[in-house]
């Protein structure tokens, strides 16, 4: 089968095993398959709205248990890459994956309105008010760096609605400062290495759903991909992109087949 072929699968979750709050049909039965042939598996993804046990209960309350120690979020890779720099003061726009990250990694989550802080990080918020969009616009105005977990658009909502994403937030701070962020998340390269060096191996596949964050980026490390299209992007957006998979397939069942078809060409 496909997935034999590497040491250790990198899946994406929105869109690849979980449409909002709904399994992609196969994907348990999938994931329990890959358990059993004794299969690395580790889960990263740019939504950084959800702590990994927090991912970890979702993926168990659909079938598919799965330990905190195999999620990597675009939260925790920010958060890891800042305290190796010496951390600092942060006002975050975010959600709790985004705090408890960076709490968890030493940093000094402000709150509120403060007059200064060293970064303004930047992930999916639920809870985005017009308030705390102006106070973190006010903070890079001032000299804070501006960190974003990622810069996805878009995500895969319920019913194939698209709904938007970090990047979406991340585009408002920008049009009102003209200071563009650093990206930690897909499609730039620190999420997939914390992914790997999680999941142990030196032969990755990555099954993602967008062309132009989870294929361009791991291809970029010189990693195979199988795109999937239970998610964002379409056979259509694929005949225009230039990024290319080494492998396409309906969702995530053809890790279990022989005869996947194979992207040869643009």
């Amino acid at each position: 089968m496909l997935a034999a072929r590497y040491d250790a699968l990198l899946f994406d979750l929105d869109g690849v095993v979980y449409r909002g709050d709904e399994p992609v049909p196969g994907a348990p039965e999938t994931i329990g398959a890959l358990r059993r042939a004794g299969a690395r598996i580790v889960f990263l993804t740019n939504n950084s709205s959800r702590t990994p046990q927090q991912v970890s209960a979702k993926l168990g309350a659909m079938g598919m248990p799965s330990p905190p120690e195999e999620v990597v979020t675009s939260a925790t890779a920010t958060a890891d890459l800042l305290a190796a720099r010496g951390g600092g003061t942060a006002f975050v726009m975010g959600g709790d994956g985004v705090v408890g990250a960076l709490t968890d990694a030493g940093l000094q989550v402000l709150d509120g309105e403060p007059e200064s802080v060293d970064l303004v990080v930047v992930g999916i918020d639920d809870d985005l008010t017009y308030a705390r969009l102006r106070t973190a616009c006010l903070l890079v105005h001032r000299g804070a760096r501006f960190v974003a977990t990622n810069a996805d658009p878009t995500f895969p909502g319920p019913r194939s609605e698209l709904w938007p994403g970090a990047g979406a937030l991340v585009a408002a701070i920008t049009t009102a400062t003209g200071v563009e962020p650093e990206v930690v998340g897909k499609p730039h390269a620190p999420l997939f290495h914390a992914a790997l060096h999680r999941a142990g191996g030196t032969n990755p596949l990555v099954i993602g759903d967008r062309l132009d964050t989870d294929i361009a980026g791991a291809a970029a490390l010189g990693w195979d991909t199988l795109l999937v299209l239970s998610g964002v992007d379409t056979e259509e957006e694929l005949a225009d992109s230039p990024y290319r998979p080494t492998y396409v397939a309906a969702d995530v069942r053809a890790l279990l087949l022989d005869d996947v078809v194979r992207v040869t060409g643009p």
